[in-house]
C-alpha cells in the first residue's frame, strides 16, 4: 500500500483511476487544481499529475516537487502526445509520461512499477518500532503491540511522515474522515492510549512529540 495522489480537473478520470488504484490497495487522495496538489503532496508517496490544470499547471507542480524532493515518484498525464512534449515533461522531473486517452489498468501498472523502483516501503517507523501498513502489524523492540484501529491509523499517519507536524484537525480528517462529527479532543484521548502502549515518557518522548498549541509529530530520526 502507498499513499497516491491523483491530480486532474476531470472528475471522471479521478473516479475511474482512483477506483483502480484503490483496488490495488493504495490510499488514494484526489485534487482538481495545482494549488490543491501542492497542499496534499507532503502527505503522499507518489503523484499522478495532469499537465493541463486550472491556475498552476501540473508541469509547474512537478518542477517544484522535483526541486524540493529529488527522489519523489511522479507520473505526468497529458493530452500532448508529441515527442517534444513528452521530452519536456520528462525534463522537468517526471519519472513517467502517459498520454491521454489512457487505460487506467496501464496507469495502475505504471504506479506499481514506479513504487517498486523508488523503494516506497510498506514498513515505517524506527528506533525499534516497526509499523507494517500492509499486514497492519506493529512491533516494538521485537515484541508485538495490539492497537485499536484508530490507534494504528494514527501511528501509521505520524510514523509515515517523520518530522511533519499534524494538527488535530488534519488528523481528524485523515483518520476519522472529514464527515465524522467528532471533536478534536478525541485525538488527544486516542493518542494518550497509543503513547501508553508505546511506553512513552511524556517528558522525553521516544516517538511522538507534542507541538504545543499546534498538534503532534513523529520524531524525525526516531
Amino acid at each position: 500500500m502507498a499513499r497516491v495522489l491523483i491530480v486532474d480537473d476531470d472528475p471522471a478520470i479521478l473516479e475511474i483511476l482512483g477506483a483502480y488504484l484503490r483496488a490495488d490497495g493504495h490510499d488514494v487522495r484526489e485534487a482538481a487544481t495545482g494549488v490543491q496538489a501542492r497542499a496534499l503532496l507532503p502527505e503522499v508517496d507518489l503523484a499522478v499529475l495532469d499537465w493541463m490544470l486550472p491556475g498552476v499547471s501540473g508541469l509547474d507542480v512537478a518542477r517544484e516537487q522535483r526541486r524540493a524532493h529529488p527522489d519523489f515518484p511522479l507520473i505526468l498525464l497529458s493530452a500532448r502526445g508529441e515527442e517534444e512534449d513528452r521530452l519536456r515533461g520528462l525534463d522537468v522531473g517526471a519519472d513517467d509520461y502517459v498520454t491521454k486517452p489512457f487505460s487506467p489498468r496501464e496507469v495502475a501498472a505504471r504506479v506499481r512499477a514506479l513504487l517498486r523502483r523508488s523503494g516506497v516501503r510498506d514498513v515505517v517507523g524506527g528506533a525499534g518500532l516497526s509499523v507494517n501498513a500492509r499486514t497492519r502489524e506493529v512491533t516494538l523492540d521485537g515484541a508485538p503491540l495490539t492497537l485499536t484501529r484508530l490507534e494504528f491509523e494514527l501511528l501509521l499517519t505520524l510514523a509515515g511522515h517523520p518530522g511533519m507536524v499534524w494538527t488535530r484537525e488534519r488528523l481528524l480528517d485523515r483518520v476519522w474522515g472529514a464527515d465524522d462529527p467528532v471533536v478534536e479532543r478525541v485525538v488527544d484521548v486516542h493518542l494518550a492510549g497509543l503513547r501508553r502502549k508505546l511506553g512513552e515518557d511524556a517528558a522525553r518522548p521516544r516517538f511522538i512529540e507534542t507541538v504545543r498549541g499546534v498538534g503532534y509529530r513523529f520524531r524525525d530520526g526516531a
